[in-house]
């Protein structure tokens, strides 16, 4: 009997690797590997040395042949979707220089201030890159490292992103894709190609970048004898391009140019991402105006604070996730780590409107609103770069897919769908970046356009929950204390 081909999707995130064993022809998960990643720093730092990535890519892999029980003749091919905007400074030996400056670590704030004003201000910045540089961008993390730790920035002779770091780990070639490029500031979506202007500006020579391939499901290589052999697959198996977590997302719920286009996404995780493929490239300061995984664009905002700073709040609570009611007079915004959308880098978390009455589910309920409300203002902001009114009620009822972590929340759905007022639609894949990522090797070993696929893999299989009446009120009352406070918050 013929072997059925089978490929591998890496979500290498913040906190842990995963492997997606896919069934190439019918989009069947035959097993997900887990191993975790460690991240350490205080205060605003946010670092991880990148081997501790590679060994738990190693391990997931690993995990995940035990698991499915599969012949490892049977994949065909791999990619690596990885946290973007990551900084990894590599010396000639591959080795990292020291640990990776993450997309969380807000000490590069400053930089990220400095440099949109040397370049004229946020829109010129849009007009390059789709984006302004804050602290999450991996330019502002360069030139922190640069005015910081000069001695590990002259010693560069590789500047990677994390997928990047992997995916060369796989093939042995240097290679990026312009999805994940899209999100360092050093890369232009309006020509396709690392901008010399600003790689002038932050001090960087393009010679230590890695070519960037025409999309993430671009066959960069081969899987090296010597991966192969720590990984137990065979050597000669295609290595896609791979991409940042983001867009690999938008894959794998076939957003894209052979999918569904300007249909918006939101994430609820450790960050809080909206995000929908479109044909048209944005330019709003107020978003990453990144590039998409499979050539088209992806308008997108993330937030620092969602699943993780709630939990917080409910652990200083007392109470379980689930405990919490709707907020009454009270607003919460979790800002616990700063906050990225809106650019609040310095902020913290901001109480106010209690009484006698409030209950600690109150508050509760008060964090999960503050975060809902954040994130469903920057989706408004993703909808206008797509060129639609979110005013609009085509546009307004369009269903949200509502994925990540959080949707698998009772009361992160409920809130959600309360204060947007909008059909959702729930996947019922948990793995989506892992999927996406498989979708992107899958592409790669056969050629087949990797969002089609996707959407072929997904069979319609999702929870649709109707809309119910939009809670303005809690909309209008957050939003307004975020604008007043939004000065304060600055400082």
């Amino acid at each position: 009997m013929p072997v059925q081909p089978v490929v591998i999707g890496v979500d290498s995130s913040t906190q842990s690797a995963k492997a997606a064993f896919i069934d190439a022809a019918t989009g069947r998960t035959l097993a997900v590997g887990r191993a975790s990643h460690h991240v350490g720093g205080e205060g605003g730092a946010r670092e991880s040395d990148p081997e501790v990535w590679w060994h738990a890519l190693r391990e997931a892999v690993a995990a995940g042949l035990k698991e499915s029980g599969l012949d490892p003749s049977a994949v065909i091919g791999i990619a690596v979707a990885g946290q973007q905007h990551g900084l990894v400074v590599l010396d000639r030996a591959g080795l990292a220089v020291r640990p990776a400056l993450l997309w969380n670590d807000t000490r590069s704030a400053p930089q990220a201030a400095a440099l949109t004003e040397a370049l004229g201000g946020p829109d010129a910045w849009t007009a390059r890159t789709g984006s302004v540089p804050v602290a999450s961008m991996t330019a502002a993390k360069w030139q922190w490292l640069r005015e910081n730790e000069p001695r590990a920035a002259s010693a560069a002779a590789a500047v990677r992103l994390p997928h990047d770091f992997l995916t060369e780990r796989l093939a042995g070639t240097a290679a990026t894709d312009p999805g994940d490029a899209s999100g360092t500031c050093w890369y232009s979506t309006a020509t396709g190609a690392y901008d010399p202007e600003l790689l002038q500006l932050i001090g960087l020579d393009a010679d230590l970048l890695p070519p960037v391939a025409t999309t993430g499901a671009a066959r960069i290589g081969s899987l090296t004898a010597t991966a192969a052999d720590e990984l137990g697959l065979p050597a000669g198996i295609a290595v896609a391009a791979g991409t940042g977590d983001n867009m690999a997302a938008a894959v794998g719920l076939g957003l894209g140019g052979a999918g569904l286009l300007d249909h918006p996404a939101l994430s609820l995780g450790t960050s809080g991402t909206v995000f929908a493929a479109s044909r048209t490239r944005p330019a709003s300061p107020a978003l990453a105006g990144f590039a998409a995984a499979d050539g088209t664009y992806l308008p997108l905002a993330c937030t620092l604070n969602c699943t993780l700073a709630v939990d917080k709040i409910a652990a200083l609570l007392g109470l379980g996730r689930d405990a919490a009611e709707a907020g009454g007079e009270v607003v919460l915004l979790p800002y616990l780590d700063g906050e990225r959308t809106p650019d609040l880098p310095a902020a913290s978390g901001l109480l106010t409107g209690l009484r006698h009455t409030t209950t600690r589910q109150q508050l509760l309920g008060a964090a999960y609103e503050g975060a809902v409300v954040t994130v469903l203002r920057a989706l408004d902001e993703v909808l206008r770069a797509c060129g639609l009114d979110p005013a609009d009620e085509a546009v307004a009822t369009r269903p949200l897919r509502l994925v990540g972590g959080g949707a698998r929340g009772r009361h992160w759905v409920e809130t959600v769908r309360r204060i947007s007022g909008r059909p959702l639609l729930i996947p019922d894949s948990t793995e989506l970046v892992a999927v996406g990522a498989a979708a992107l090797a899958a592409s790669a070993a056969t050629g087949e356009d990797p969002v089609a696929l996707a959407a072929s893999w997904q069979g319609g299989e999702a929870l649709e929950l109707p809309p119910v009446q939009r809670d303005l009120e809690t909309w209008e009352r957050v939003s307004g204390v975020l604008e007043r406070a939004a000065p304060t918050l600055l400082s």
